[in-house]
């Protein structure tokens, strides 16, 4: 019997050890270089990550289907108003990390808990930028978003659909800092400034402007870095012909939107998904968003060598510091005055 005993202890043992060696991922973010980044976490760990993939909406879907028989260790998504709402649906659970909360501005994660954690954190940013011809347009033209609802701009913008979560975060946050009334008014602008009806994504207004359909256009940053590190000629005909503005550096700062993520309410291996994330915030890791998908540190002392970003903001940019969790709270009051002012 003790002998049954000690081999039942030690089954247990070595079944808890393979167990803490997995964890179980579920991202929406579909990047190639993301590959490197889990391979080094799993060489400098040993905790091998099993991804599944899929859009924001098949990740809710799956994760609201499986309860709480998820295996969902840690979840990924791309946009600040998707990861409150997975907040909002329970689907993730407070963690307290000091790493974390030393790593990631409090405006970057989700509003505290009510035990002093956050739900979830973000791990990399985009600021959504003005795009313009250089040939045709003045840069005090388009130096804060104001300006794009200004009469001066009259049929010279192109943007992707207004109820885009790029373009809701972006209007969410403008709303936030002139006002809901002033806001409004300022979407009626943009609209009556529209060279063409809302169309495409955000490479095809960069594009619309080098080939003259409009003068201004509204995109994220990696977008435009994108082209600028190709080496396809006709990406490089289109970056010489356009510039670019980070707006509101007078006043709130650029909006920025995140990716993100955090610990899936239902996590088997909670302690492998914390030093995960933990590692998602680290100089390499962030480095990692930075030069595989041009995306911004979100990490507090991070220094970016990506030739393309650096080129874009030489001496850096500064940045709104609104909670993007508020920003995210703000959007169906903003879908709302889009329906209102008539933008598609």
């Amino acid at each position: 019997m003790k002998k049954l005993l000690v081999l039942t202890s030690l089954l247990s043992s070595a079944c808890a050890f393979a167990q803490t060696q997995e964890l179980n991922l579920y991202s929406a973010r579909h990047y190639s270089t993301d590959e490197a980044l889990y391979a080094d976490f799993t060489k400098a760990t040993g905790i091998r990550i099993n991804r599944i993939d899929s859009d924001d909406a098949g990740l809710v879907a799956r994760l609201k289907s499986e309860g709480a028989a998820s295996p969902a260790d840690v979840i990924l998504l791309v946009d600040a108003a998707r990861l409150h709402r997975l907040e909002s649906d329970g689907l993730f659970q407070a963690i307290r990390s000091e790493k974390l909360d030393a790593a990631i501005p409090a405006n970057l994660r989700s509003k505290p808990a009510p035990d002093g954690g956050s739900y979830w954190f973000g791990l990399s940013s985009r600021a959504r930028v003005v795009v313009y011809d250089k040939a045709t347009v003045k840069p005090e033209d388009v130096d804060t978003y104001e300006k794009l609802g200004d009469p001066r701009n009259k049929g010279r913008i192109c943007i992707r659909s207004g109820s885009h979560p790029y373009n809701l975060s972006l209007f969410s946050a403008v709303s936030l800092h002139l006002g809901e009334p002033q806001a409004e008014a300022w979407l009626k602008g943009v609209v009556a400034n529209l060279a063409r009806a809302p169309k495409g994504g955000d490479t095809d207004q960069i594009r619309g402007v080098a080939a003259g359909e409009c003068q201004i256009a509204v995109t994220n940053s990696y977008y435009l870095a994108r082209l600028m590190r190709s080496d396809k000629p006709e990406d490089k005909a289109v970056v010489d012909k356009v510039a670019v503005s980070f707006p509101n550096q007078g006043s709130w700062g650029t909006h920025v939107n995140i990716a993100g993520g955090g610990v899936a309410r239902h996590a088997k291996n909670r302690a492998n998904a914390i030093a995960f994330l933990e590692y998602l915030a680290t100089p390499q890791a962030q480095n990692y968003f930075a030069n595989g998908n041009n995306e911004w540190p979100t990490a507090r002392g991070i220094e970016v060598d990506n030739p393309a970003l650096k080129a874009m903001s030489p001496r850096g940019f500064k940045s709104e510091t609104i909670p993007v969790s508020s920003v995210a709270e703000n959007q169906p009051k903003v879908q709302q005055a889009l329906d209102r002012v008539g933008f598609k």
